[in-house]
């Protein structure tokens, strides 16, 4: 037999969590056609792996790369991770369905300005076919677009007309192929949405057998009362539930990871529900007043009215002014920050949880961006695994694969078996290592020697090849 791309003698770590196993891999159009000693055939490339492991894909289940698929669709920050396929609108915050009028309205602003938004979602895919990323796309409708699409101020709860028709946007979109709905209930203009608002939307995806993931109503004092609502919200819609990069912001709630885990353990025991981290011990997000205090570090990203102001801290800031903090942020408006409001140890303990999905949640439209967007997939291999002994190899690979995979439904994804399409990333493991910092964000990693998009070798001696990347749909997927 004759393949179009031989990697030899790799290390397989399979995505299944089992150990890793030398062998040949042979691929042929989009699919993984053999594993084992393939010395007696050919292909029209041949790959030596030379000790380096080769694994499926990562798959970012937490991204706002809606506009960066398309006008940047080399998609560097992804591709130079080993990142195959990114899960696009979260928090609330797509970039669909939505006709924006005026000034973009915060988060939606994380995205970019109003020419990054398309009043359907069949007009944002069409976009994304066109710009042929070199990554995958998986879509989340976001709730704060829907309101934005219906409502004409964010500080009420949506009418029953209103609720009507984000449930016919929203069922249009998933009809066209977005995969779920996401909502960001801790922002602005979400939070005064009340439980009964996100329910009713939540009915339309479980009836067309979709995914829910939430940025929770709070993720500090209110913790545990935020997952329940998640849960129940969940519950109520038959649908799978994902709660957005779990955390224990500010110092006053360090240590209640403990008890999150075991409400996520226990919920999950009942229905199906997953999390997503990222593995830093800072955030990122808008400047909000409500998030600023002098407890830890916040530094300034990108301001509107004072776009000098970049990459530097708010305290700097507000000394220089003569004012406090408050009154700096206000000033600042609307702006970016990274936030360092968490506990390593807790970070730690959900990263290694079985349950934890990994996320990068990185911002592309951010000048100054959280080293995360470059840095999340490497550095959960490099610094977690192999230096700090987190978790095995498998283990991680498979947070980072099939796991993902099999939430969101992205069927013949995210593992390393014959028919399976061939998103394959091979690294050397004894060198990877996340290059981006706080204060050099964009440095690509190390270690991610080559990486191949749906049969394509895409990223190949730090250069992108081959753009094969497509958007894949919720009907395509559940096929």
């Amino acid at each position: 037999m004759t393949f179009d791309v031989i990697i030899r003698r790799a290390h397989v770590v399979d995505g299944t969590g089992r150990e890793s196993f030398v062998a040949d891999i042979g691929v042929k159009g989009e699919r993984i056609a053999a594993i084992g000693d393939l010395d007696a055939t050919h292909a029209a490339q041949v790959v030596e792996a030379q000790g380096r492991y080769l694994s499926p894909g990562f798959i970012d289940v937490h991204t706002h790369d809606d506009s960066c698929a398309i006008r940047e669709p080399e998609m560097l920050p992804k591709i130079t991770q080993g990142v195959t396929t990114v899960i696009v609108g979260n928090c609330g915050i797509s970039a669909s369905p939505v006709k924006i009028v005026g000034e973009v309205p915060d988060p939606m602003n994380l995205l970019g300005e109003r020419d990054a938004f398309f009043s359907t979602f069949e007009a944002f895919a069409e976009a994304v076919e066109t710009a042929a990323p070199a990554v995958n796309v998986a879509a989340l409708i976001g709730h704060t677009t829907l309101r934005a699409g219906v409502m004409d101020r964010f500080d009420r709860a949506a009418s029953d007309e209103e609720v009507l028709a984000m449930r016919q946007s929203l069922r249009t979109a998933l009809r066209a192929g977005a995969i779920g709905l996401s909502t960001g209930l801790a922002y602005t203009n979400a939070r005064q949405a009340p439980a009964g608002e996100v329910k009713a939307l939540v009915e339309v995806v479980g009836e067309e057998g979709g995914i829910y993931t939430t940025h929770m109503r709070n993720e500090r004092e209110r913790l545990f009362e935020a997952m329940d609502e998640a849960f129940e919200t969940a519950r109520h819609g038959r649908v799978p539930l994902v709660i957005s990069h779990l955390k224990c912001a500010d110092v006053e709630n360090w240590g209640k990871s403990e008890h999150a885990i075991e409400k996520l353990e226990a919920a999950a025991a009942e229905q199906p529900c997953n999390c997503d981290c990222y593995p830093y011990s800072a955030c990122s997000t808008t400047l909000d007043l409500w998030r600023v205090s002098d407890e830890f570090d916040i530094l300034i990203t990108w301001s509107k009215p004072h776009p000098d102001q970049g990459r530097r801290l708010l305290t700097e800031i507000a000394t220089e002014w003569g004012v406090d903090l408050t009154e700096a942020a206000s000033r600042l408006m609307p702006a970016g920050a990274i936030y360092h409001n968490m506990d390593e140890t807790d970070v730690r303990r959900v990263l290694a949880h079985p349950l934890t999905m990994i996320g990068s949640d990185g911002l592309p439209s951010d000048p100054n961006p959280h080293p995360r967007l470059w840095g999340s997939f490497p550095r959960v291999i490099g610094h977690y695994c192999r230096d700090e002994g987190l978790f095995a190899l498998p283990e991680a690979i498979r947070k980072m694969t099939s796991m993902s995979a099999a939430r969101f439904g992205l069927t013949d994804r995210g593992v390393i078996r014959e028919g399976a399409f061939a998103d394959l990333t091979l690294f050397d493991f004894d060198n990877v290592k996340d290059g981006a910092s706080f204060v050099e964000p964009t440095i690509p990693a190390v270690g991610i020697d080559w990486v191949m998009v749906n049969g394509r070798p895409a990223w190949i001696d730090g250069k992108v090849r081959h753009r094969a990347g497509r958007l894949l749909r919720r009907e395509e997927i559940i096929e």
